[in-house]
């Protein structure tokens, strides 16, 4: 017979829910689906036999984690429909860093499109091992696999990922990149932008078909120049721009006429390799609900 409230049913839940949050969104790249996932998740939780769970965080995290692989697999018929390059959603990370995790490991932009290469079970052995540290043995139960295969995938992945990721630079260096990345756009300074960019660089606008929006990325430092110049006579006039922290690293939300833009970068050592563009309305809705507790921007300039 359950004695237990709802409100400590609840309590136990609210209490984990930033982790199983973060488990989710690093599994999906989408706020919105993490959302549902953890309404499900509380769901089930509710009308659980909870006298026979032992571990409540290993149990959710267990049940956050199936699903998520579960919609990761549907997910992706939808993305093929997706008009345009897909990007993740951006999630504010300004009260916490890390996003529930006890490495902010798996969290930037430039990351979750890595972790899109994996398989989804990859994805997940990744994710729970290295952003949150769990143990081999629980991520074998989570993942129906035996502890040998866990350690397999995860060192496959991470060797993959290793492999393709850039030399990281730090927060401030980032910061200080868009921000002159901004002045060269604002004035459609093509030699300052050629200047900023690195061989690679490419420019992705995710609006899903949304009038505006490129519907190709745009490649190398000449061709992202001159459509950033191209556009600022009519994008950046009058535009309030706000700073905020999103997945960890600085990005600006610019206002416009007919909707609003997320903008960040991806960068190295080398200069930019990823100018990245949200114009997609629902993904920018996902973000203004990630900021329940944020008041006003993090910081101007």
């Amino acid at each position: 017979m359950r004695t237990e409230s709802l409100e400590q049913v609840a309590s136990a839940f609210v209490e984990l829910r930033p982790r199983l949050f973060g488990i989710a969104y690093r599994m999906l790249g989408s706020v919105t689906e993490a959302e549902d996932i953890l309404q499900e998740v509380w769901m089930r939780w509710q009308n659980t036999d909870r006298a026979t769970v032992e571990n409540p965080s290993a149990f959710l995290a267990l049940i956050t984690t199936r699903l998520s692989i579960n919609v990761i697999q549907s997910a992706r018929s939808r993305r093929e429909a997706y008009i345009g390059p897909w990007l993740p959603e951006p999630v504010d990370t300004s009260l916490d860093p890390t996003l529930g995790a006890e490495r902010g490991e798996a969290l930037e932009f430039a990351f979750l499109l890595l972790l899109e290469r994996l398989t989804p079970t990859e994805r997940a052995a990744y994710v729970l091992r290295e952003a949150f540290v769990y143990p081999y043995p629980q991520i074998a139960e989570i993942l129906q696999l035996s502890q040998v295969n866990v350690r397999q995938l995860v060192s496959r992945a991470r060797k993959r990922l290793t492999a393709e990721r850039r030399e990281p630079i730090d927060k401030t260096e980032h910061r200080r990149l868009l921000k002159v990345f901004l002045a060269a756009a604002e004035t459609g300074n093509v030699a300052a932008l050629e200047d900023l960019f690195a061989a690679d660089v490419v420019s992705s606008s995710d609006g899903n078909g949304i009038r505006g929006a490129a519907r190709f990325p745009i490649t190398g430092g000449s061709r992202v120049a001159k459509f950033v110049a191209t556009y600022a006579p009519r994008f950046w006039p009058g535009a309030d721009i706000t700073w905020v922290e999103a997945n960890g690293r600085a990005g600006v939300i610019v206002p416009r006429n007919h909707g609003t833009t997320f903008l960040t970068i991806d960068a190295s050592p080398q200069g930019i390799h990823h100018v990245m563009w949200v114009v997609n309305p629902a993904k920018l809705d996902a973000f203004e609900r990630s900021r329940p507790r944020t008041v006003g921007a993090v910081g101007h300039g």
